[in-house]
């Protein structure tokens, strides 16, 4: 470990524009919404190849029938049209309205039946009856078409015309991976789901955060490795861990599974199945400081790719931070998550809380203090600053003290930052600082060491 020097994920925070990074996520998502993604297939590609003009990505392909621990990479879908049409040869649904309106995953068809038959193929939400539902039947070859409830009610007796064009057949699977290497072999992992189509909080907005934190982190230095994944939901995770269980897997010390992080809520986090790893703990510190409102909810086995990560042959340090989570807001894998659904504000503020995150995560490190025996004398140093404000001065120099008496070889700075109440940042610099007097330097394995109370 070398010195605390300041730089990196602090100089992006330092000239974080909210405004404009709303302005270019927003755009990320509007280019990206229109595409009809799945599990496979070509809405997938498109939506790697457009994100590669953001931050440069390798894409993957594993051929379909590849198997992952208990699953198999299944055949490629491809969809090109589909529709319904009344008695009257009119076209009442249409695909290339809304991609929504097909089944993920639907066999091809093309037929007439009449009205009851239909039916039985027909999804939708009598709650809200002009939003088309989101469904999929990924591992049951089956067909089916979403539709408004309004419509569903409208329809009469008679006979309709349907056709799905699509195939399944062999194929392949699709992700992008960005790797950016570090001072250190270590890495931290950000992953987000491809498979939706047309949704844009779940799962555009993560993919938005994820591609420019990708981009905003791979211009400065930093200490860690960073991989970034951007995978179809469940199969992708299963097998990007079939294929770097021996590798890239066992050096992830940090994760984080992005969702959801576009609408008005109040940020979520959700632990880790470890629950106090060092990443639980940087985002509940990032989260104090930077989120007046938020939750912080224990780990289950259900929700995204975490649910992957963390199970129990891996048992990897990742959590899954969202906004409002998965199945809590009423546009949830409905058409309503759309456009106007996500805010600008909400993408920047969560690209933001994971600048703080990565901030905490690159800064940590353990020191010991060098001159230990009473506080050392800080004025003659130039530590204590006459410029900025009585609190701001105040603050500094309190910071300065915290580190100065926990820098023992056991406490770290994310230790100091939780105890203390102060903010990570704010710890950090006064520890920079310190170093840069001789006054601390980082510990050794060997010198770290347990709490003491015996005097000196």
């Amino acid at each position: 470990m070398s010195h605390v020097v300041p730089g990196g994920v602090g100089e992006l925070k330092a000239r974080f524009d909210a405004a404009r990074a709303g302005v270019e996520l927003y755009e990320t998502v509007r280019e990206l919404y229109p595409f009809c993604r799945s599990l496979t297939g070509p809405g997938n590609r498109a939506t790697l190849a457009a994100l590669r003009r953001i931050v440069d990505l390798t894409i993957e392909e594993v051929p379909s029938g590849t198997p992952a621990f208990d699953w198999v990479v299944p055949p490629e879908w491809n969809i090109r049209d589909a529709w319904i049409k009344d008695p009257a040869g009119r076209k009442i649904v249409d695909f290339g309205a809304s991609n929504l309106h097909v089944v993920g995953y639907s066999a091809p068809v093309r037929g007439v039946m009449p009205l009851d038959e239909l039916r039985e193929r027909l999804f939708s939400l009598p709650e809200h009856p002009d939003w088309i539902p989101y469904r999929t039947s990924y591992y049951r070859e089956t067909w089916g078409f979403c539709v408004t409830h309004r419509l569903l009610e409208s329809l009469r007796p008679g006979r309709y015309e349907v056709c799905i064009d699509s195939s399944l057949a062999p194929g392949s699977l699709s992700y992008g991976e960005c790797v950016l290497p570090g001072e250190s072999d270590d890495e931290v992992l950000i992953s987000c789901h491809i498979c939706h189509p047309s949704l844009c909080n779940d799962n555009l907005s993560g993919v938005a955060v994820a591609s420019h934190l990708a981009r905003l982190l791979a211009g400065v230095s930093r200490r860690h490795t960073f991989r970034f994944l951007f995978i179809p939901g469940t199969i992708g995770s299963i097998v990007w861990l079939a294929r770097n269980a021996g590798g890239a897997a066992r050096r992830i010390r940090h994760g984080l599974v992005l969702s959801c992080l576009g609408d008005d809520g109040a940020p979520t986090y959700k632990k880790s199945r470890r629950g106090d790893a060092p990443i639980d703990r940087a985002v509940r510190l990032a989260l104090r400081d930077g989120a007046p409102r938020h939750a912080v909810t224990e780990f289950s086995p259900y929700g995204y790719d975490e649910r992957q990560y963390c199970s129990p042959g891996f048992n990897l340090p990742v959590g899954l931070l969202t906004r409002s989570p998965h199945g809590t807001f009423a546009a949830y894998h409905t058409s309503a998550d759309d456009l106007d659904f996500v805010k600008p504000a909400a993408l920047a503020d969560s690209l933001r809380l994971l600048l703080d995150v990565m901030e905490i995560v690159e800064g940590d490190g353990t020191y010991v203090n060098l001159n230990p025996l009473c506080e050392p004398q800080l004025g003659r140093r130039g530590l204590y600053d006459e410029l900025g404000g009585a609190n701001e001065r105040q603050a500094r120099q309190l910071a300065l003290l915290w580190v100065l008496n926990q820098s023992d070889g056991g406490h770290s700075l994310l230790d100091i930052a939780e105890k203390s109440g102060m903010e990570f940042g704010t710890i950090h610099r006064a520890a920079a600082r310190l170093a840069a007097c001789g006054l601390l330097e980082p510990a050794r394995a060997e010198m770290r060491m347990e709490q003491s109370d015996e005097a000196i």
